[in-house]
This record gives C-alpha cells, sequence and structure tokens, in this order.
C-alpha cells in the first residue's frame, strides 16, 4: 500500500473513532436526561387531573359563555406542532412533521383555512421551506420546557381564538409511553370538549372522599372563566414534557446506532 494510501486510512479510522466518542457522550447524556424527564411527566400529572375535576364541578356548578368552552363554525385549524430544536435524534421530528402535513393537506381538499403553529426549530425550519402558513414560532426549549414557556404558547393561542382568528386548536406531539416505546398523537386543545368539562356535581369532595358542599366567591361561572385559560395552559404543558421525554429517548437510540 502506497504511503499516501496509507496516511488516507489512519485519518479515516481516527476520524470514526472520534465519532463514536462524540456519538457514545451523547447517547449517555439523553440516557441520563431521560430519567429527569420521565419524573417531571409524572410529577405533573397530579396537577393536570386535579385542575380537570375542579374544572368540571365548576361547570356542573354554573353556567359560562367562555369561548373556550362554546365551539363555532370552524373555517381555520391552527396546529400546535412541538418538535425539537435540534436534529441527531432519528425519526423524532419527521413523524409529527408528517403528522401535521397529512392535516393540513386534509384541510385544504375539504376548503378550510389552517395556521401552523410551530414549537421547535425543527418545525419551523420544515413548514417555512415548504411554503406553509405560520402563525407564530416558539423555541430554545424543547428539551427542558418550563411552565412560563406553556404559558407563553397558551397566551397566545387564548388571545388568537377569542379574536376570531382561529376556531380550533389541535396538539401534535410525541407522546412518553416509556424508555422504548413513544408515539405521535394529535389532540383536541380549543375549544375544549365538552366530555372534558362534563361529569362533574359542582361539590367536590372532602379530604376522605365524602361529597362536600362548597360556596363559590365569586360565583363559578366567573370563577371558570378565570380558569380556564390556565387549563389550556397545563394541557400544554404537559405535551411539552411528553415530547422532550420523547426527544430524549430517540436521540438515545438514533446515538447509539
Amino acid at each position: 500500500m502506497a504511503g499516501g494510501q496509507e496516511r488516507i486510512l489512519r485519518g479515516r479510522i481516527r476520524s470514526v473513532q472520534a465519532t463514536k466518542k462524540i456519538t457514545r457522550a451523547m447517547e449517555l447524556i439523553a440516557a441520563s436526561r431521560i430519567v429527569k424527564a420521565q419524573q417531571r411527566v409524572t410529577a405533573a400529572q397530579p396537577y393536570s387531573d386535579q385542575i380537570t375535576e375542579v374544572v368540571k364541578d365548576l361547570a356542573a356548578a354554573g353556567t359560562s359563555n367562555s369561548p373556550l368552552l362554546v365551539g363555532r363554525e370552524v373555517k381555520t385549524t391552527a396546529y400546535v406542532v412541538i418538535t425539537a430544536d435540534r436534529g441527531l435524534c432519528g425519526g423524532y421530528n419527521a413523524g409529527v412533521q408528517r403528522a401535521t402535513e397529512g392535516e393540513i393537506k386534509k384541510d385544504v381538499l375539504k376548503g378550510s383555512d389552517y395556521a401552523v403553529i410551530a414549537v421547535g426549530r425543527k418545525a419551523e425550519g420544515y413548514f417555512r421551506f415548504r411554503g406553509y402558513r405560520i402563525a407564530k414560532s416558539f423555541a430554545g426549549f424543547s428539551d427542558n420546557p418550563t411552565y412560563a414557556d406553556a404559558r407563553a404558547i397558551g397566551q397566545w393561542i387564548v388571545a388568537e381564538y377569542e379574536a376570531g382568528n382561529i376556531d380550533r386548536v389541535e396538539l401534535v406531539y410525541t407522546r412518553f409511553i416509556s424508555a422504548g416505546s413513544q408515539e405521535v398523537v394529535q389532540r383536541p386543545l380549543v375549544p375544549l370538549d365538552r366530555d372534558t368539562v362534563e361529569g362533574g356535581d359542582g361539590k367536590g369532595t372532602d379530604a376522605d372522599g365524602t361529597p362536600a358542599d362548597f360556596e363559590f366567591e365569586p360565583d363559578p361561572s366567573t370563577i371558570l372563566d378565570t380558569l380556564l385559560p390556565r387549563y389550556v395552559e397545563a394541557r400544554i404543558y404537559a405535551a411539552l414534557l411528553n415530547a422532550a421525554a420523547s426527544e430524549h429517548a430517540f436521540r438515545q437510540r438514533a446515538m447509539k446506532s
């Protein structure tokens, strides 16, 4: 073997070995973050469950004319597309992007309008490159979202919905089931599904589980109108946490491969 070819081969070997070290380190980092992300998903579940129960009880105790509960003719559907800010995570981003794109094409065929709310730089880049309409972008927190991030998204969505600029909002993200299993899901966000707010008794329960009569101050309708935007934020936060855990799981597998 000529000396020049041998140097080229040795250089390639060193390059592959260096890449192997980098991907191994990224795999270990992702594996360590999965545990923390999964704990955050679990920790947020009681709050999500409790606020749902409170909304049900308030809805049973009073009436509300909040736009978040009142459906209307759907002319424009907004899709909150949650992806990663970075790549190197296998098919994580592609799954959510394809699912959303399929829904948008269905809307266009039916003559309905759409809007994309891109959460994560990969979603923004994908839909902007293909000429889709992006109403709003949020980025910089995909692997470690906070409630403040969910609040910013929720406040924008509620304002746009109440202004009549969008008539329905769908969440599209990757649900975390376990470290080895995740699935792309689509969930309605706004207006709230009637099944969500039905079933309450307007009373609640004491600590021992027995029914308790509550007196609401101010009236239940006013409290419900105030609480509904918080409920929307809680739903978004849960989706962000699931997406973050799924991103780490996908990245661990991709780096291992």
